[in-house]
């Protein structure tokens, strides 16, 4: 039995690896670009890893991971999708490239992660999707990046729906602003960005995210503060919504 983390070369990937080394897995596929953090990991716990160094959000590595596992036949118990990024900026101002590849990396290669492994799966399966408290409302000037995320929380709520009656539960996990190497990506010209209001810890993120999963939800939102910040989003006028984000931001 293993389990199947994305993005675990840093972030929530990486602090999910180390939450489920109590779990008593068989080995954890690891999957990130760079091969020498997973390799690294490997220290950090005690349950086997198995570094899987490809890049997702290119169409070369979803095929050689189906390849991967055709020849293995594993049987998945969790997958979690942590791998993703964000770009803070004017839409008009951020390369094409990036605003493109957010979409491979945050909504496409999920989609293919979750296509790929639910097969493996049997009854008490789990999928980890880590969406954003970005996803309930637009965000300008990161707009693309909460467009992502607002796909995958709603993908994840329906395809759990679906997968009912195999036994297989589906959590989009919705953390708020996270200390992680995510910011060195997004804020690339420092300072778009200016208020963060409030941060979340990454490790109560994951411990809450498996005690969610556990009582079956299939939304994971870690505090208070965040739970009335989307409480407000999804019942406020989203124009107004946006204008205070703006006004928090200066912009």
């Amino acid at each position: 039995m293993i389990a199947v983390v994305t993005g675990a070369s840093s972030g929530f990937g990486q602090e999910y690896v180390r939450q489920f080394d109590s779990r008593g897995y068989d080995e954890i596929w690891v999957i990130a670009r760079r091969k020498e953090r997973l390799e690294a990991l490997s220290s950090e716990v005690k349950t086997p890893l198995r570094p899987i160094a490809m890049d997702l959000s290119r169409s070369e590595s979803i095929g050689m991971f189906a390849e991967l596992l055709e020849q293995e036949k594993p049987q998945i118990h969790a997958l979690v999708n942590a791998s993703g990024f964000g770009y803070f900026d004017a839409f008009t101002e951020q390369p094409l490239e990036d605003a493109l590849n957010m979409v491979d990396l945050n909504d496409k290669a999920l989609i293919s992660l979750c296509y790929l492994c639910i097969p493996y799966m049997k009854k008490g399966s789990e999928i980890y999707n880590i969406a954003s408290s970005s996803a309930f409302q637009p965000v300008p000037y990161i707009g693309v990046y909460a467009a992502t995320k607002a796909f995958v929380l709603s993908f994840s709520r329906s395809l759990n729906q679906e997968l009912r009656k195999k036994g297989i539960k589906v959590l989009a996990v919705c953390p708020h602003w996270t200390k992680t190497e995510f910011f060195d990506r997004a804020d690339k010209k420092n300072g778009v960005i200016t208020n963060y209001n409030f941060y979340t810890d990454k490790t109560a993120v994951v411990r809450n995210s498996l005690r969610h999963m556990e009582k079956g939800k299939d939304v994971s939102l870690t505090s208070l503060n965040l739970k009335a910040q989307v409480l407000a989003a999804t019942l406020l006028p989203k124009k107004l919504v946006m204008k205070i984000w703006l006004n928090q931001q200066h912009l």
